[in-house]
């Protein structure tokens, strides 16, 4: 596998594996084997509609109706799954913006558009070769889009950054904790993590109080539900950015 680095919004470098011609062949005959067995229900039910309906031709548009999703399947589950359809979720893939930017709808679309080339066209061959030969692992889809098949079985964790999982639904509770910056975060996570490990009470508390000095927050909230705020509020706002 080849390796990627990509920059975070937040600056924080992340190193990843591209995934191999391989795992993502596996991964297209595993979604492909999803679409023959909806293929399949569709026939069971275009028969059944042929006995409500004997209009042939009413038939046939119901069942293309029903089968429209399956012609769409790629772009859908990647804009609804954050990248990854069936196939790439089991084996752990994801399609990502090299540059580190979030991948929008559009990325998705162009990389469906040009599967008709990569691969019905031409049986796969013109995407096999791009893939075999193009440094980051890209077929044409990929290099149109801007994107890029990561492997998610990644030994880098987010703990180990000032990331932390924040999610959607999530309420901040400070709003100045934009006053910290990447590093003071940083400093403030490991410091957390640390003390949280050793149950060192006593620098919990050094730390609430130096965070709290610095953000005037006044808060009634425990040392570690304090902390853990700062951090997840601090997420929340970059995030947004």
């Amino acid at each position: 596998m080849s390796n990627l680095q990509i920059n975070t919004t937040q600056n924080v470098n992340l190193n990843y594996k591209i995934v191999s011609i391989g795992e993502r062949i596996l991964a297209f005959l595993i979604d492909g084997f999803i679409l023959y067995l909806y293929a399949f229900l569709v026939d069971l039910i275009g028969d059944a509609i042929g006995y409500v309906y004997e209009d042939r031709w009413t038939q046939r548009g119901l069942v293309g109706l029903i089968f429209l999703p399956a012609m769409f399947y790629s772009m859908l589950m990647h804009s609804i799954f954050n990248g990854r359809t069936v196939g790439k979720m089991l084996l752990k893939m994801r399609v990502v913006r090299f540059d580190g930017a979030p991948v929008h709808w559009s990325n998705y679309l162009v990389r469906w558009m040009l599967r008709l080339v990569d691969i019905w066209i031409f049986v796969g061959s013109i995407g096999l070769l791009t893939i075999l030969f193009s440094e980051r692992r890209q077929r044409l889809g990929d290099a149109a889009a801007s994107t890029v098949v990561i492997s998610t079985k990644n030994k880098i964790k987010v703990s180990h950054t000032i990331l932390e999982d924040v999610e959607d639904t999530y309420v901040p509770k400070f709003t100045n904790v934009t006053l910290l910056t990447d590093k003071d975060v940083r400093l403030i996570k490991e410091t957390y993590q640390i003390a949280r490990r050793s149950n060192d009470f006593k620098t919990m508390t050094a730390l609430r109080v130096k965070v709290d000095g610095i953000l005037q927050t006044n808060s009634e909230l425990y040392d570690i539900q304090y902390i853990d705020t700062v951090l997840k509020d601090y997420n929340y706002y970059t995030q947004k950015l």
